[in-house]
């Protein structure tokens, strides 16, 4: 009983990989078409936008174009070359150097009003506190500064399955600490990103992920609540900002935000000033 009960639980593994792997090419092929839609919004919301010296969080192989007056040094977790080993899928693709190795969702090596603008894209769905993440961001941002923010909208990407995040999950969040979500976030995932079927293998996957502190995206959103989040942090937490711009980008959201107590930046002229070289 015991070995066939191993064999059918291994049949099941394989067929759930296999079934992954179709959804993973599938969802690839769709990204990459997207991509090339997306981006002439954020070009547009990088010149009009960004001014001065600011942070890129998880530039990794596509950072932001910036333009004429912009700045930037870029900030992740690893340094390059581990980054390398972590994220093999683009090893052999042209990386940003990492200038400051940092918790993207806590940023305690940056003091505070010190930069001019944060950049962070795909990264708030992938942190386990997003309000406590944009109140750091905020901490970090000089009065009059810009946070610049693309976050995908759940209805083009893997996400389509599973259910919105609630902003009141996300004050349970914020209010306790986000451990207390974390298994749910995984058992989700499994069933909806990955495709597994079976209870127990929800589970397992969720014991492995809890126990490697597996990096996902914890959270989705569409384009509605992800505006409506940011008007609820305003409004209920009097987060000290205002909504500069919120853009539906095919598969993503492009939030702009300013920090209150500062004069905005002139805009760049339309003249197409080459964007900055990459640091070599």
């Amino acid at each position: 009983m015991a070995l066939f009960q191993f064999r059918a639980k291994r049949k099941r593994r394989k067929e759930d990989a296999e079934r992954q792997k179709e959804r993973e090419q599938r969802y690839r092929s769709e990204r990459d078409d997207w991509r090339k839609i997306a981006k002439q919004p954020r070009d547009f919301a990088s010149r009009r936008y960004l001014r001065g010296e600011g942070i890129e969080i998880g530039g990794l192989h596509r950072p932001l174009p910036l333009y004429e007056g912009a700045k930037v040094q870029y900030v992740d977790r690893f340094p390059t070359e581990k980054i390398r080993e972590t994220y093999r899928e683009v090893a052999d693709l042209p990386q940003v150097v990492v200038d400051i190795v940092d918790d993207g969702e806590t940023l305690g090596t940056i003091a505070d009003a010190s930069v001019d603008f944060v950049i962070a894209n795909h990264m708030l769905e992938h942190t386990r506190n997003p309000i406590g993440t944009i109140e750091t961001f905020l901490r970090v941002t000089r009065p009059g500064g810009i946070i610049y923010m693309a976050i995908p909208d759940k209805r083009h990407t893997f996400d389509r399955k599973r259910e919105v995040t609630p902003f009141e999950h996300l004050r349970e969040d914020y209010a306790r600490g986000p451990e207390w979500s974390d298994r749910g976030h995984y058992e989700d995932w499994g069933r909806n990103v990955k495709g597994l079927e079976d209870e127990a293998a929800v589970r397992d996957f969720a014991d492995d992920c809890m126990e490697r502190k597996v990096n996902i995206h914890f959270h989705a959103w569409t384009y509605a609540e992800i505006v409506g989040m940011f008007l609820s942090m305003r409004s209920e937490f009097h987060f000290p900002f205002d909504v500069e711009a919120a853009i539906q980008n095919g598969h993503e959201v492009v939030m702009v935000l300013r920090k209150s107590g500062g004069a905005a930046a002139p805009a760049n002229g339309e003249t197409g000033e080459a964007p900055h070289a990459l640091p070599s």
